[in-house]
């Protein structure tokens, strides 16, 4: 029986300008967003009737109803399959887990079912991010996460993630949110990217962050302790919450950053990742 499995990496929001808002109460997004080489997996072979099944470290926090995205997913391609998700990253941690989950599971089963991809507007209805966690590499996200554009070039920074094992509402951060029209990341871009980078990114923002630290004080506790980490370039929380992450100058000072904080904070999830 064929099977097909599907790698869903976590998305990381290295910014997240809030732009505005829209009369149907979205608010558009300028968000420059990279994936990391940890995150969960999607596998999915042929049934009758759609069924799923989760394993892996989070499993026992994954919802299991018809509003779990990789469900929907399947309702919205009009296919059934026997999924399984193998759940490695923080539920409703702010990099993309239900969403990514959502891509992945789209990705098989298009391929094991030989049907297209939905357009844009029918994957937003699963949610902003999954249209975006579809792609590779770094991407610029824009309007409420149908404006996409892809940045040429790869880079690679010693990165460090770290959540506090506390759940974020997406929807609690955004009623915090103060003011919804900000001013958009700064241009040129790419120029800034790799000329400047990780110095550009720091001039940058998470206009989410505060509202989320309101929710969960516990993520300024986050940010100090990867700033108090040496050869930290920048830390910041990634999405709306509660995840953070830090840019390291090395493989070593981000390994070494890792084995501090789990040591002090034993119920934080803190993992280096590749971008």
């Amino acid at each position: 029986m064929t099977t097909v499995e599907v790698f869903a990496p976590a998305k990381i929001n290295l910014t997240l300008h809030v732009t505005g808002r829209r009369a149907d109460g979205y608010h558009t997004l300028d968000s420059l967003v990279c994936f990391a080489g940890i995150g969960d997996r999607v596998s999915v072979t042929k049934a009758a009737e759609t069924s799923l099944g989760v394993t892996g470290p989070f499993a026992r926090d994954v919802p299991r109803g018809a509003d779990n995205l990789v469900l929907r997913a399947a309702a919205l391609l009009g296919v059934t399959a026997s999924i399984t998700l193998e759940k490695n990253l923080p539920v409703a941690s702010g990099i993309g887990g239900g969403s990514a989950d959502a891509a992945a599971a789209i990705e098989a089963l298009t391929d094991l079912h030989n049907v297209p991809l939905p357009a844009t507007d029918a994957l937003l209805t699963l949610g902003a991010d999954v249209p975006v966690c579809l792609m590779w590499g770094m991407v610029r996200m824009q309007g409420v996460g149908e404006r996409l554009s892809p940045l040429d070039g790869r880079m690679s920074w010693p990165m460090v993630l770290v959540n506090p094992g506390v759940p974020v509402s997406t929807r609690a951060v955004f009623a915090g949110l103060r003011k919804p029209d900000n001013p958009p990341m700064d241009e040129p871009i790419m120029e800034q990217i790799y000329n400047e980078f990780p110095d550009w990114l720091a001039a940058q923002r998470n206009d989410l962050e505060a509202p989320a630290i309101a929710v969960a004080p516990v993520i300024a506790e986050v940010l100090d302790a990867l700033r108090a980490e040496p050869g930290c370039r920048i830390a910041r929380m990634s999405g709306s919450g509660a995840t953070c992450f830090a840019i390291f100058d090395d493989d070593d000072q981000a390994a070494d950053a890792v084995s501090t904080i789990a040591a002090a904070h034993p119920g934080w999830w803190a993992v280096v990742a590749v971008t």
